[in-house]
């Protein structure tokens, strides 16, 4: 079993976190060229071409990206609203300390890997 994240573990993670957070919003925003979401999706379905249908898959692999961007963003700006709170690193379904490893890999991390497995193993459709 793990013990309590020492105060030097939580400012790596906030350093990791932090890092994190400039490297996905500068790769989003270079994706999007500056541009609102919106507007990008939009100048993504008019490019040039005349195969409509391929413009509508760029736009919904476009968006997909952009999802994907915007809920890592979600999470790493909570995490780093949480890193001082008391329960910060601790499973969020078991209550079990969160291995320091695991919130160096993966630092805004909600749940141990065995909880986690279980939440995958779900949405996938199977029993866990």
């Amino acid at each position: 079993m793990s013990t309590k994240l020492t105060a030097g573990q939580k400012a790596l993670i906030e350093s990791a976190l932090r890092l994190r957070l400039a490297e996905v919003e500068k790769r989003e925003v270079a994706r999007m060229g500056g541009r609102s979401r919106a507007d990008h999706a939009h100048e993504v379905l008019e490019q040039d071409g005349d195969d409509a249908s391929q413009r509508l898959a760029d736009r919904e692999v476009d968006l997909t990206l952009s999802d994907a961007g915007m809920v890592e963003i979600g999470a790493i700006s909570s995490a780093l609203l949480r890193i001082d709170d008391a329960d910060f690193g601790l499973c969020r379904h078991c209550g079990v300390q969160i291995p320091f490893d695991r919130l160096k890999l993966k630092p805004h991390a909600l749940n141990c890997v065995t909880c986690e497995s279980a939440v995958e193993q779900s949405a996938r459709g199977r029993p866990s």
